[in-house]
């Protein structure tokens, strides 16, 4: 009774084993190979799967996402012979788990190595600052090269990107001096620059403010004269209105001479050739007012206030004569 029972417990086990081994849940994005005795029967996708127990077996489970692997820095000699540093990032994606699995031994690191020798002949034609310049470049030749090398292995290279591209140490203190000196020498243009930009400003607003000064002083002896030739024109037409005889003017002329005289700087004094012709009118009007004269003199018809006035103004001439010494 016993045997009977061991018996049967074995069998639930062996059940037990086989349901698990027939029924494969498979994630999503993932794929497994499966082998019957050693060989490659087929891929099992996403999902849910039956495969014989003990006969077929899982030979490899492949994520099919697309994988990001960096690469440690790898000193790579450019065309005038620098070494320099390169850390590269491969971005991949398995598109074929069964040529994944058989055609190559590690595609990590056959990828690795197709890398490195691929960028070792990318970097050796170009010199320092062309590789230092020309990142999308090598990034599109290595994901070239790549693509078409690992497309027998069922990897799809997607990105080729490098991290850093690191010189020598005296090649960099290099680099940073001729930097600094660019700097420099730019900073220094910038402010030569402001300099002449500032001066010509300056310059043109003198010369808008010469212009505008000119242009008022102008303006200003225009207005000038005009009103000068205003108070010569007021005072000649009041002249003429007036009907001023030439002894008037004779009197107003040799009444300028003095002022014509004035000033420190006035150490000749020309006596014009007028003056005769000026004298002789004065002392013409003045000789009116003696006792001999006529014309001129006290009329006794005139009667009021302008006889009053005149009778007065010839007295006092005639007073001012007496006066007068006697002329040799």
């Amino acid at each position: 009774m016993s045997s009977i029972i061991i018996v049967l417990i074995i069998l639930v086990v062996l059940v037990f084993i086989a349901l698990v081994k027939t029924i494969q849940v498979i994630p999503q994005a993932s794929a497994a190979i499966v082998e019957r005795f050693g060989r490659y029967t087929r891929t099992l996708n996403a999902g849910l799967n039956i495969v014989v127990p003990f006969i077929d077996s899982i030979r490899n489970r492949i994520d099919l996402r697309e994988q990001v692997v960096p690469f440690p820095p790898q000193p790579v000699i450019t065309q005038d012979n620098l070494v320099v540093n390169i850390d590269t990032v491969i971005y991949y994606q398995v598109t074929d788990a069964r040529a994944a699995t058989y055609e190559v031994a590690s595609y990590i690191q056959a990828i690795e190595q197709l890398t490195v020798t691929t960028l070792r002949n990318i970097i050796g034609g170009m010199d320092l600052e062309r590789t230092l310049t020309s990142r999308e470049e090598i990034n599109a030749a290595l994901r070239g090269v790549l693509d078409e090398a690992t497309g027998k292995w069922g990897i799809r290279v997607n990105r080729v990107e490098l991290k850093a591209i690191e010189p020598p140490t005296s090649i960099q203190d290099s680099m940073e001096k001729q930097m600094r000196a660019d700097r420099d020498k730019r900073a220094a243009i910038l402010q030569a620059e402001g300099v002449r930009q500032s001066e010509i400003l300056r310059a043109e607003g003198e010369k808008q403010s010469s212009i505008l000064r000119a242009e008022g002083e102008a303006k200003a002896a225009a207005l000038k004269a005009e009103g000068e030739a205003q108070a010569i024109r007021t005072v000649f037409e009041s002249i003429h209105a007036g009907d001023a005889d030439q002894k008037l003017l004779a009197y107003q002329y040799l009444q300028m001479l003095p002022k014509i005289a004035e000033g420190d700087a006035n150490k000749l004094w020309i006596v014009p050739s007028e003056i005769g012709d000026a004298l002789k009118g004065l002392s013409g009007a003045m000789g009116n007012f003696g006792p001999m004269g006529g014309g001129s003199g006290f009329n006794p018809q005139n009667s009021g206030k302008d006889g009053g006035q005149g009778a007065g103004a010839a007295d006092k001439a005639a007073a001012e004569r007496r006066e007068q010494p006697p002329i040799d």
